[in-house]
């Protein structure tokens, strides 16, 4: 493998190749982040979606799989957060991932034991301050990016973070191969993350007729609403977006209502931490009434597509790369096919 391909980060995070599988909530469950992990990449366990006293069990259930360093990612905000961090510092975890309402307490716990801290921004601000408060690495992602998304695109963000800060940054929002990642590396990334690559995998547990949702979609099928949870989302076209961006305050109020019963029931949280995290929310994010109100929606209703196999009532957070993704190869197939085609784009560089 050439040496350009071998960053900093592979030695920091003690993987293979510079490549992240991302913590995608119902998604990043014990088998694939051990099997991205196998495969040389370096995999989050999505803890925002396990109710925070099992997520030392869902740590527990990736160290049997593989025997590979991976990383637990988490909302700082979210109720039960301590508890989480005490399981990742527990159990020695390799690395924190985590992005909205960083906590700087919970941070120096991680650091304190020497985890790796790996937040994501969408702008060259928000890469700053998570350096101030202590970042290592830090995964800056474009308006490419599926779920949570802002408006700079990848090839504008990435250049902007490395210059803004000290530590390396991984480049996410619209990768899927391996001219992508060597384009990464140009723009002065350490690497890439990817989600909706890693959703089209074998080992992901995405049900199958959300997976043909997924795979039938072109490039025009993927957009950006702000009527799931009031804040922009990058998502693959559905019949319920196209619902929602019909109904009324009032419909979108009542759903959200439901939702928000649902998470209690989902989560085991109380009506008091809920509130709390709400009130952080509306905090650090700037959130409105309504969007914190409408907070609960996401988790919800993308659990009925990416875990239930509800591809009509749920939605699908996709990256732009849904729309020209036509295959589910395993991990090992699919990061060993990154890193060939890397090395033939550096070649073809050279020459």
């Amino acid at each position: 493998m050439s040496r350009v391909l071998h960053t900093p980060l592979c030695d920091l995070l003690e993987c293979r190749y510079p490549i992240l599988q991302t913590g995608m909530g119902w998604v990043a469950t014990p088998p694939l982040v051990a099997a991205a992990c196998n495969a040389g990449a370096f995999g989050f366990l999505a803890a925002a979606t396990i109710r925070p006293e099992d997520v030392e069990a869902g740590i527990q259930a990736v160290k049997a799989l593989t025997d590979r360093p991976f990383g637990v990612n988490f909302l700082m905000d979210a109720p039960g957060a301590d508890v989480i961090t005490e399981a990742i510092v527990r159990q020695k975890v390799k690395a924190a991932g985590y992005n909205r309402a960083p906590n700087p307490e919970l941070i120096a716990l991680l650091k304190d034991a020497g985890v790796v801290c790996v937040p994501t921004c969408g702008a060259p601000r928000q890469a700053v301050k998570a350096q101030k408060l202590g970042a290592d690495v830090i995964i800056a992602q474009g308006g490419e990016g599926g779920g949570h998304t802002g408006p700079i695109p990848t090839s504008l963000l990435i250049p902007q973070c490395v210059d803004a800060v000290d530590v390396p940054v991984v480049a996410a929002g619209g990768f899927k191969d391996g001219r992508g990642l060597v384009a990464a590396l140009a723009f002065g990334a350490q690497g890439i993350a990817m989600g909706t690559r890693f959703v089209l995998t074998r080992e992901s547990p995405v049900p199958e007729a959300t997976t043909e949702r997924f795979l039938a979609a072109g490039v025009a099928d993927v957009l950006v609403t702000t009527q799931i949870d009031g804040l922009p989302q990058r998502v693959v076209r559905n019949e319920l977006v196209d619902k929602l961006e019909r109904s009324s305050a009032i419909g979108l109020l009542v759903r959200a209502l439901r939702s928000g019963l649902a998470y209690r029931k989902l989560s085991g949280a109380s009506v008091a931490e809920l509130l709390s995290s709400a009130l952080s929310l509306q905090r650090h994010e700037k959130l409105t009434r309504s969007q914190v109100v409408m907070a609960a929606n996401a988790p919800v209703l993308a659990k009925k597509a990416m875990q239930d196999g509800d591809p009509v009532h749920g939605y699908l957070p996709g990256g732009s790369v849904a729309g020209v993704i036509d295959d589910r190869p395993s991990c090992a197939e699919l990061v060993e096919r990154i890193m060939d085609e890397a090395e033939r784009a550096l070649k073809a560089l050279q020459n």
